[in-house]
């Protein structure tokens, strides 16, 4: 596997923590310290599927191909106004794709989906099913906010991010885990009703419920143990890591993984503080972000690292 072309797109509209304070009980003061945020992009009058639309694009140019040289499209998803048909199809038919029609497929691994989408893309080309591969990490994460809870309406943005992937050998190491704790972090899909249901205490519409400070634990604890565990399983000192393209989750998380780790904050490129929590497109947007500026270049090693609800953890290490 080898990244071939990054993209990325966010909505035009950008919300600061004094505009969540007019209509919520918080504070710029409140939200940054516990937070690290200070602005998101949350959509408006855009479509969703036309900013994952976007990011794809915008990664097929970089690559220096077209949209029918792309022969198989995953899509990373947890939020979205579709459940079927399912996002990666849309974005075909958004492309203008001529065919031979491609497969498509969508992963939902929360905010871990990207590092576990790279994962599967990697099988993919090392077994020859495809040659271009085209992976968007697109999500809407502000649709399932209680947007009366200063808890969680704070804390999510909009935005996608993709790449495009060819056959190659820049894969290090991976790993995913699985932690089954399905009470940390729960967002339940609104279900319509049948005349048949005895069940009791089913909520057929909630918003995201998050266990905030069992999710910062887990989240340090796990993300500290793996990067440092994959990393030498791959013959690779911390050192010898070029980029930490860490989950946006939360400023405060990343930093406490960064000193467990005991590694230089310049390796630690964050864009929490400008983008909020954008789930699994968080670290593709910083990726593209890191490209574009110049930051990250060829032949940097990078390692990306993420977590999530399930509880699911997943590192790649790979040679951009």
């Amino acid at each position: 596997m080898k990244i071939l072309g990054t993209g990325s797109a966010l909505p035009k509209k950008v919300v600061t923590n004094d505009m969540l304070s007019e209509f919520l009980d918080t504070s710029d003061e409140w939200i940054t310290t516990r937070t690290g945020i200070k602005t998101r992009h949350i959509i408006t009058d855009e479509r969703f599927e036309d900013l994952a639309t976007e990011a794809a694009g915008r990664a097929i140019d970089a690559a220096g191909l077209c949209p029918d040289d792309i022969d198989y499209i995953v899509c990373s998803n947890v939020s979205n106004l579709f459940i079927t048909p399912h996002l990666s199809s849309i974005i075909m038919g958004n492309l203008g794709m001529k065919g031979p029609l491609c497969p498509t497929m969508d992963v939902n691994a929360a905010c871990v989906g990207f590092v576990q989408s790279l994962d599967v893309c990697d099988a993919l080309l090392a077994t020859g099913r495809a040659k271009h591969i085209l992976l968007v990490a697109a999500e809407e994460c502000t649709r399932f906010c209680d947007w009366t809870d200063r808890n969680c309406a704070v804390l999510f943005g909009d935005g996608a991010g993709a790449v495009v992937l060819g056959q190659g050998d820049s894969l290090v190491a991976s790993k995913i885990t699985t932690i089954p704790m399905p009470d940390v972090i729960v967002y339940q899909n609104p279900m319509e009703a049948t005349p048949f249901e005895t069940r009791e205490g089913i909520d057929t519409h909630s918003a995201l419920v998050m266990k905030g400070r069992e999710v910062f634990r887990m989240a340090v604890t796990s993300a500290a143990r793996d990067i440092a565990s994959v990393t030498a399983d791959a013959g690779l000192t911390l050192g010898d890591i070029d980029h930490f393209l860490l989950h946006q989750a939360n400023l405060r998380i990343n930093e406490a993984i960064r000193e467990n780790l005991n590694q230089p904050q310049e390796k630690f490129p964050t864009n929490v503080q400008r983008f909020g929590n954008t789930s699994s497109a968080s670290i593709p947007l910083l990726l593209d972000e890191g490209v574009r500026e110049g930051k990250i270049r060829r032949g940097d090693t990078i390692l990306m690292s993420a977590f999530g609800a399930g509880f699911v953890s997943g590192i790649v290490i790979l040679k951009y």
